[in-house]
């Protein structure tokens, strides 16, 4: 979840606001990719999908900022 501090420079700050979305952009195409292609166990799995998923609701929460 961002915080609220990260959230606020996102607000004041268009140039921080991209970053921040192009950073979660791809972290959750890399755990994705880690997500397909691995073979981890079901703990480490579930953990990645986990923050995959939380990042998807940190980005939707920073598009409506957009």
């Amino acid at each position: 979840m961002i915080d609220d501090f990260t959230l606020a420079q996102c607000r004041k700050d268009r140039e921080v606001l991209q970053l921040k979305i192009k950073n979660l952009e791809h972290g959750i195409n890399e755990a994705e990719k880690m997500i397909a292609e691995s073979n981890m166990n079901d703990e480490a799995l579930t953990f990645l999908r986990r923050k995959v998923a939380e990042s998807n609701q940190d980005l939707a929460i920073l598009s409506l900022i957009n």
